[in-house]
């Protein structure tokens, strides 16, 4: 167990490390960025870290690959016709219930 004298110190490191991750690109970066190369590039940075950490979650959050395979087959043709993030994420989860319902079934 950890003591609340440890834990404080650990919290205000933390929040340290957490405020100079968001505050030095404030700080170092005051000039608008010309370099069309570096904009781009900073563009898709969330882009591509919320797809390499979500897609493999993905295939490991289910009981069964299958139903994995099958919600993320849903999302993507809800996504691809435009509906809402909420509609995605509830069509996805809906699909892999069903399937796993299925597969326990069987």
């Amino acid at each position: 167990m950890i003591d609340v004298k440890t834990f404080f110190i650990y919290l205000a490191v933390m929040a340290g490390v957490t405020y100079l991750i968001r505050m030095l690109p404030l700080v170092l970066c005051r000039k608008k960025i010309e370099n069309r190369f570096i904009r781009s590039f900073l563009y898709y940075i969330p882009y591509a870290v919320l797809s390499a950490m979500t897609v493999p979650a993905i295939f490991y959050s289910t009981t069964y690959l299958v139903s994995a395979l099958c919600g993320f087959a849903a999302a993507l043709i809800l996504s691809v016709l435009e509906k809402k993030l909420l509609t995605v994420a509830i069509g996805a989860c809906c699909t892999v219930f069903v399937v796993e319902f299925i597969i326990g079934l069987l």
